[in-house]
Order: structure tokens, then sequence, then C-alpha cells
């Protein structure tokens, strides 16, 4: 495993909820991760981001460890779950609420 692979991994796993995304959640640089942002916030789950754009090395390699080609990335407990279009699809099936209680995700501290 690479250097950048690992560290990928280590983010993965050490979060419960975590988007790898270009930006961070309050200053998204591409509407695809603000539109990822407000759906995790609308859940109200906790969740933890990467900003692609401070590492190039990781920017690339996600797609790669995640055989997805765009960012945003979601992982839930380890898993990836799918990019923006997926989360909105999800989300709009009641199907990504169901998968953050499933999973146990904690909500959002205030």
């Amino acid at each position: 495993m690479t250097d950048v692979n690992a560290k990928i991994k280590t983010v993965v796993n050490s979060n419960d909820v975590v988007l790898f995304m270009k930006g961070t959640p309050l200053f998204p640089q591409c509407g695809f991760s603000s539109r990822a942002v407000a759906i995790l916030e609308h859940l109200g789950v906790g969740f933890d981001s990467f900003d692609v754009l401070q590492d190039m090395e990781v920017r690339q390699a996600i797609k790669d460890y995640s055989d997805w080609p765009t960012i945003p990335q979601l992982y839930v407990k380890g898993e990836f779950v799918g990019g923006s279009d997926i989360m909105m699809e999800m989300y709009e099936a009641g199907e990504l609420g169901e998968l953050m209680a499933e999973k146990k995700v904690a909500p959002a501290e205030a």
C-alpha cells in the first residue's frame, strides 16, 4: 500500500462520516461539494471533511481508492457511499437518512 493510500485509509477509518470534497464545509469550492455538505447538514449528522484541493496527491489517489471518478466522495463507517449525485438520490428516497440511522452515526454537535 502506498503512503497516500495509507493516509486515505486512516482518514476513512478514523471518522464515522467523512466527505472528501473541494474546499471546506464553510467554503465549498464547487457546486457538487456544496450540495453534498447541504445534504449532510440537513440530515443533522456529524461529519468530518478532507479538502482535496490542499493535497493534490490525495485528490488523484482518492479516485483510484474508491474506483469513483469524481469528487466529492462520501464514506460512512469506512464504506464508500458515492458522490453528490448518489447522495442526492439516496437523500430524496430517504435511504441516506436510513443508512445513517442503521450505522448509528452521531448527530452533529450544536
